[in-house]
């Protein structure tokens, strides 16, 4: 089923691969520039990316087998036909267990310089190996299953000998992560119509009313201060974490209590992890649930603004179901609804915009306009197949 949309999105994971590998990415040919609007893919010294690292990647990421019922696995929550989301506000885990947060998207994960809602890893190694042993996502106990099925799957050894020269006891998660980090950071994509019109200067790439929307984007709506744009890229997100209103203010008035339980349970080695997408009041505490400091109460990492439109719902928490829902909250001032009281650790920035209706219908259509071509593409593929597999 997911041949058709992993072949379409390829077109551009292969040419990120590629230029990565060459040191070059962002210079693909005049008439396709897939990585338009982004800088050139942070790759780790230590695992350099490769053909073959990708693909076994690329397996392991679709493997059902690394969970405790044999139904999940990480493309559960970051399907390809669903811009490699799930659709949901909470993700279902293994025997149709459901966490705390809204899965993020893959597309261009490799550019954050902190993995997960709450930033508790700081690369995408270390954010591939949690999902597996998490009670609601993957179960497992530990790893150990996972490092079972490589070391004795023909294929897969064959894979790791061929990518990383281990063989057996040799192998290990890191091993495992390494490959799915590898798979994750080839799915990037740029080339959206903003891109052709802010860096390429094609005027006719977005219509007047987006070309509004983005006025009001860099202007009256303020987004642009998280969501950032520079002179040669854009990757709209600062990378910081905000407390925008969103999940806390249900909690604030629990927020004491909740904090001093987090932080004992923490220091008596409570994994946040599994704290956090197993209790929805302590997922409500956000960064501070890493750092520990009051002002980190609420907040939630800057999520990228690109192929928003095919993402949602949207927010930590996937409360927002549309667009314009999240253009409304902002515009209220950090509150959902109008007269919801507004939370204490409220980040600074966030007050209201005095955005008219007009004014917010032109911003929500200025977003739709940072979506990649080849995203779609692969997205309308997958469900044009699948409706074809339905019919028949």
């Amino acid at each position: 089923m997911r041949s058709l949309s992993v072949l379409t999105l390829s077109i551009t994971a292969l040419l990120a691969q590629a230029q990565a590998m060459a040191g070059d990415v962002g210079t693909a040919s005049a008439a396709v520039k897939p990585l338009l609007g982004l800088p050139p893919v942070p790759i780790p010294a230590d695992n350099p990316q490769a053909p073959a690292k990708i693909a076994l990647g690329d397996k392991l990421f679709h493997d059902a087998r690394f969970s405790i019922d044999g139904t999940v696995s990480c493309a559960t929550c970051h399907s390809e036909k669903l811009a490699f989301t799930d659709g949901k506000q909470f993700s279902t885990g293994h025997h149709g267990l459901t966490g705390t947060r809204n899965a993020p998207t893959v597309v261009n994960a490799a550019f954050y310089t902190s993995q997960f809602w709450d930033g508790r890893e700081p690369n995408l190694e270390g954010q591939s190996k949690q999902p597996f042993v998490n009670p609601v996502e993957g179960g497992l106990a530990n790893h150990e299953p996972i490092l079972q099925i490589v070391r004795t799957d023909p294929d897969y050894k064959k894979a790791f000998t061929e990518v990383f020269g281990v063989t057996d006891a040799q192998l290990t998660m890191d091993h495992v992560a390494k490959a799915i980090a590898s798979f994750e950071r080839s799915i990037v994509s740029g080339n959206s119509p903003f891109d052709r019109y802010y860096f390429q200067g094609d005027k006719n790439a977005l219509n007047e009313t987006q070309v509004r929307g983005f006025q009001l984007f860099i202007g009256q709506g303020r987004c642009v201060s998280c969501h950032t744009i520079e002179n040669d890229q854009a990757l709209f997100t600062d990378s910081k974490f905000h407390n925008i209103g969103i999940g806390i203010n249900s909690i604030q008035d629990d927020v004491p209590r909740l904090a001093g339980a987090f932080l004992e349970a923490k220091a008596k080695g409570g994994d946040v992890d599994r704290i956090v997408l197993t209790d929805k009041k302590s997922s409500e505490l956000g960064r501070f649930a890493v750092t520990g400091k009051i002002t980190a109460i609420g907040a939630f990492k800057t999520p990228t603004l690109r192929n928003i439109n095919l993402t949602a719902p949207y927010m930590h928490d996937g409360s927002l179901k549309t667009l314009k829902e999240v253009v409304i909250h902002y515009n209220n001032g950090g509150v959902t609804p109008a007269d919801a009281k507004v939370n204490d650790y409220l980040s600074g920035g966030i007050r209201p915009l005095n955005l008219t209706e007009a004014q917010i219908d032109d911003l929500v259509e200025f977003l739709k306009a940072l979506t990649s071509p080849q995203v779609a593409q692969a997205v309308t593929a997958a469900a044009q197949q699948e409706t074809g597999h339905e019919s028949h």
